[in-house]
């Protein structure tokens, strides 16, 4: 049911952005810290989750399944929006390591699409299912 999915992304919103708000005061800045960020990864586990540990019927993980993949793109362009500004109108400092953390994921990939393929014991074959 999509219903399920709902609830589990405003779990994970509101777990975010509260760890988010706690980090900001721990850390002496008045701003959510990375609140966005922990609410993705924690749906993400979640949603992995729901797969794994518990034996959902198909319905539900469709709405679970949904709503997750919903969820990510469009707070990570909202996000990257408004870090794009602060980034630029902070110095350069703050644009070349928001570059680098990308270089950084890009350069990842390939090694994520490794271990994804001995898992599933493709080793050796490519998405298509052809010898790699």
């Amino acid at each position: 049911m999509v219903i399920y999915g709902v609830a589990l992304l405003a779990f994970s919103m509101l777990v975010g952005i509260f760890i988010g708000d706690l980090l900001g005061i721990l850390l002496g800045v008045q701003a959510n810290v990375g609140g966005v960020g922990i609410a993705i990864m924690l749906l993400i586990i979640l949603s992995n989750l729901s797969h794994h540990k518990f034996h959902l019927n198909p319905v539900t993980e469709t709405g679970i399944t949904f709503w997750s993949a919903m969820y990510i793109p469009i707070v990570v362009a909202m996000a990257a929006k408004q870090n794009i500004i602060a980034a630029v109108s902070s110095g350069w400092l703050a644009v070349i390591a928001g570059l680098l953390a990308v270089a950084v994921s890009f350069a990842l990939i390939p090694v994520f699409a490794r271990i994804s393929r001995r898992q599933n014991g493709n080793e050796g074959k490519n998405a298509t299912g052809g010898e790699a």
